[in-house]
């Protein structure tokens, strides 16, 4: 795909990896639909070819207007990157709470609306507007390698799993009508949603078992996104990123 004047819609857009993925993709000549809920962070995102959309993207009314109204301004969508996420740390059962140890099903719902059922919508909605205009693009979903399975992330996990099935779904439903569809699963990236999640120590620990003994850089996740678009033979797989760590 040639990304200069492509159309390209991201979630998540307003800070962390979905901000620079749309940056980049600007910087590569897209003209980007930058989706998030904070009107603030994203009246901050520059460039003339960004334009904002407050949406929140698990809502199949907001992002079906959303998605119409970047079709009636551009005429297509080529490129949809599924970035919108939040990181849920919690394990099924607390052992050193007796009280209350199970999992909070209202953390369960929270995590999965925000990183599966916002992938769901807006890949329904964008394989919609491909498909009525023959248009040959392609679904990218943010994933993560926590989809193996990581202690502790019992919903993020699930969810994260569930984002890489959809992707190998839509792969063989759409390919027929030249839609591709991925997955990309990084690794611990540095960004401040990562140093968030866990304390100083712990994220040392973990860097201690990555092969490359660092973080990765919201940089690189969005230039798998670039190498992904681009590749007009790469669908169906899920790119881990990862710095050669295994869960």
């Amino acid at each position: 795909m040639e990304l200069d004047g492509a159309v390209a819609v991201v979630t998540g857009a307003a800070q962390n990896i979905g901000r620079c993925i749309a940056l980049t993709l600007a910087g590569e000549g897209c003209r980007v639909a930058a989706l998030d809920l904070n009107r603030e962070l994203l009246g901050q995102l520059p460039g003339e070819r960004l334009r904002a959309f407050v949406c929140d993207a698990a809502d199949p009314d907001q992002a079906a207007r959303t998605v119409e109204a970047v079709v009636a301004e551009h005429g297509r969508i080529d490129i949809l990157v599924n970035a919108a996420g939040w990181i849920c740390s919690a394990p099924l059962y607390n052992l050193l709470d007796r009280k209350a140890g199970r999992h909070d099903p209202g953390l369960w719902d929270k995590a999965l609306r925000l990183n599966l059922s916002s992938v769901f919508v807006m890949g329904s909605c964008v394989a919609e507007q491909m498909i009525r205009r023959r248009t040959r693009g392609v679904l990218i979903n943010i994933s993560s390698i926590a989809a193996r399975g990581n202690a502790g992330q019992s919903a993020y996990s699930a969810a994260k799993a569930g984002s890489n099935a959809l992707a190998l779904t839509w792969a063989k439903e759409l390919g027929g009508l030249g839609i591709r569809a991925l997955a990309i699963a990084p690794g611990f990236i540095d960004t401040p949603s990562t140093h968030s999640a866990m304390s100083d120590e712990r994220l040392r620990e973990w860097v201690g078992r990555i092969p490359l003994r660092r973080l990765g850089s919201a940089e690189q996740v969005a230039q798998a996104v670039v190498f992904a678009a681009r590749n007009d033979y790469l669908t169906g797989t899920v790119i881990e990123l990862d710095g050669g760590l295994k869960l």
